[in-house]
């Protein structure tokens, strides 16, 4: 098997990497009242070691009290940022370049979670689900401070010397919590169509653009499918996806990161091409595909079952050869192997470690 479109380098006018693997982000929850600590650290100096090009942290939450929803969840405000800054400092040591995925679950906080288990939970119309009304819609000035937020993360991750940052919109969270219909049935800017559920979005990377310049770049991870319906879609064809995607795209995402369960399934009737292959060819721009990357079966299987088995990585190279997408994110393969981009290098795929959901109850 030539793995070699896995291991060339990727040049972006704002960011290079020395191949095309990125860690995914996957949320650890071992951040000490959300302070990451050496183990946290080590963690991702382990992936940089094993010759990941990208890492993407787990996400951390941005300087809002609703925001998190665990405790042990790792925050990117107050003291929280010299844990970052120790992290970044190994990784890039290590020959690593690192981004923070910046969060704020929204909805699917609980009452009562997180370090500020008093303040309320908050959704942009109230609705967890379709139908499902649990909350008061965000005020116009909630929705400013949200804005505010991000950018104060977002501009924390340069002060630190991040190399890029990421922004979750993805899985049914806050920023996808406006982008879905089933839960933002706003009649403002911020609601009502597609094109104006990506207003909170977009007013988002505007501002940390205003703020950190041009040549910082940002990533939008996003999805079709959200943890309260895996069915879910947000745009259901292409046409609808350019919509979607205009507005992002213009307001300054540089990358694309598009959050599917299994990477090689086709997004639309009548093409073979993944939604990462979709949005690359729509902006014209990067993009990060991910989902069950060397893995038999896809993450919310291996919760019940325990186990997902080693998978060829066939398609992926023939879709990398192709240039579908520019980046793939390996997650939990590279829990169970820290040094997979290496082992793939050098043909070594019997010494891979299949990934079992006990690995979940350590860091290593």
């Amino acid at each position: 098997m030539n793995t070699d479109p896995l291991f060339r380098p990727f040049e972006h006018p704002k960011l290079q990497l020395p191949n095309r693997i990125v860690m995914a982000p996957m949320t650890r929850q071992f951040s000490p009242n959300g302070v990451p600590d050496a183990q946290v650290r080590d963690y991702y100096r382990r992936r940089a070691e094993g010759e990941v090009g990208l890492i993407i942290t787990e996400g951390t939450t941005v300087p809002h009290k609703a925001a998190s929803s665990a405790v042990q969840i790792p925050r990117f405000h107050d003291e929280a940022l010299e844990g970052w800054a120790d992290v970044v400092e190994a990784v890039h040591a290590a020959g690593g370049k690192i981004a923070p995925q910046l969060w704020h679950v929204g909805v699917i906080r609980k009452p009562g979670e997180g370090p500020y288990p008093d303040y309320a939970t908050i959704s942009p119309s109230g609705y967890l689900r379709p139908g499902k009304k649990v909350l008061k819609p965000l005020s116009n000035a909630e929705i400013d401070e949200l804005i505010a937020a991000y950018t104060q993360a977002a501009v924390s991750a340069q002060q630190l010397g991040f190399d890029a940052l990421e922004l979750h919109g993805a899985h049914g969270y806050l920023i996808d919590n406006f982008f879905w219909e089933g839960t933002n049935v706003r009649d403002d800017e911020y609601g009502g169509s597609l094109v104006k559920r990506t207003r909170f979005a977009t007013a988002i990377v505007e501002s940390i653009r205003a703020e950190l310049g041009e040549d910082f770049p940002i990533i939008l991870r996003f999805s079709q499918w959200k943890q309260q319906d895996f069915e879910a879609k947000l745009a259901q064809n292409a046409e609808e996806l350019e919509q979607f995607l205009e507005p992002l795209s213009a307001a300054g995402v540089d990358i694309f990161h598009c959050s599917t369960r299994r990477f090689w399934q086709p997004e639309f009737e009548g093409s073979d091409l993944n939604l990462a292959g979709w949005v690359k060819q729509l902006t014209g721009k990067p993009t990060i595909s991910v989902g069950s990357v060397g893995l038999t079966e896809e993450f919310v299987a291996t919760y019940g079952e325990g186990t997902a088995e080693v998978a060829g990585i066939d398609d992926l190279i023939n879709r990398m050869q192709a240039d579908e997408f520019d980046l793939i994110a390996v997650g939990r393969a590279l829990l169970a192997n820290p040094d997979w981009p290496q082992l793939i290098r050098h043909g070594e795929m019997d010494k891979i470690k299949t990934f079992s959901k006990d690995l979940l109850t350590e860091l290593v």
